[in-house]
């Protein structure tokens, strides 16, 4: 197992090595680090400028000068605010990071409750009903969602239930009085949560849905009933255990895309998280902000393609032999 999760890991790296090269040079060929020196005409300074933002050196040395940097946590400065991008990385990550491990953790619950309920009792009123609830879930963009959530959870409920204060709070999120958990930032988290599940839910369930089937039809089940084996022993032993290799693949996809940001749920909401920050800096052109947020992302993904790696490794022993 080590060696499995060692080749995995070397593969990893010289992904990311790949990612972060050509998000270093798409942000470099679209954003003109010298584009405030147009109206400069004294072309000296230009090329003085250009010389001390090592520009005038082949792009992968400006690289190679980066990536070094980037590793030992100097991550440059914003063009447009003048703070350290570490500095509004992690601030924009915490937040993100609020809705983001709730809503994966209350999500992959549910999912595997509902699809695995789904399968065993296929066709039946149940299945049907949570069939058309996922359907529901998926044919909704989550900027309508969140919008309804904000009219009749957060605004009319007031008037309805005879409330002096709104149920929830649909602008910004913050962690309350800083000690800890406490009504006030649930208040704040349930809207985007939920905003954030309801897709995840419904796609992630029929994903287990569909898999919880394709094994119970397999031989090995079959042969499992045959020999009286207790019903309950199939299910959970000897089905459900390979039937999360697939969602293993979803989820891992999925969950290292929302750590780049959720963006539509932020900008409804007014949450100061990674997406935000990628459509403020993107709206400035602030290179250094894009560059280090891109290698971020990519790193999340390529981070949680290697859990799902380690993950079939240890759902089925024979990922590791191939």
């Amino acid at each position: 197992m080590a060696s499995f999760i060692v080749r995995r890991l070397l593969y990893s790296l010289v992904v990311l090595l790949i990612a972060s090269f050509a998000a270093y040079a798409g942000v470099r060929a679209a954003f003109d680090p010298l584009a405030k020196f147009a109206a400069v005409k004294d072309q000296e300074v230009k090329e003085r400028e250009k010389v001390r933002l090592g520009l005038d050196q082949p792009i992968y040395v400006q690289y190679g000068k980066f990536i070094v940097k980037f590793a030992k946590g100097d991550w440059g400065t914003s063009d447009s605010t003048r703070e350290s991008v570490a500095t509004m990385i992690q601030r924009a990550m915490g937040k993100t990071l609020q809705l983001i491990i709730p809503g994966i953790i209350i999500s992959l619950v549910l999912a595997i409750s509902l699809g695995v309920y789904s399968a065993v009792k296929q066709y039946s009123v149940g299945d049907y009903l949570f069939t058309t609830a996922s359907f529901v879930g998926i044919a909704m963009p989550p900027f309508w969602f969140g919008l309804l959530a904000i009219e009749f959870l957060a605004i009319r409920s007031k008037t309805l239930l005879g409330l002096k204060q709104n149920p929830f709070y649909f602008v910004g999120l913050h962690s309350g009085n800083g000690n800890g958990i406490n009504a006030d930032y649930a208040r704040h988290l349930v809207l985007p949560v939920l905003t954030l599940t309801v897709q995840l839910i419904a796609g992630w369930s029929r994903f287990q849905r569909a898999a919880m089937l394709d094994v119970l039809s397999a031989d090995y089940v079959r042969t499992a009933k045959a020999k009286g084996v207790p019903r309950r022993r199939v299910i959970m032993h000897h089905a459900f255990r390979n039937a999360l290799i697939p969602l293993v693949t979803v989820v891992a996809l999925d969950a290292g895309a929302l750590f780049g940001g959720l963006i539509i749920t932020e900008q409804i909401f007014s949450i100061s998280g990674m997406g935000r920050l990628f459509v403020g800096s993107l709206q400035n052109g602030d290179a250094p902000v894009l560059a280090a947020w891109t290698i971020v992302a990519a790193s999340f993904v390529i981070i949680f393609n290697l859990f799902a790696d380690v993950a079939y490794g240890v759902l089925d022993p024979r990922v590791r032999l191939s």
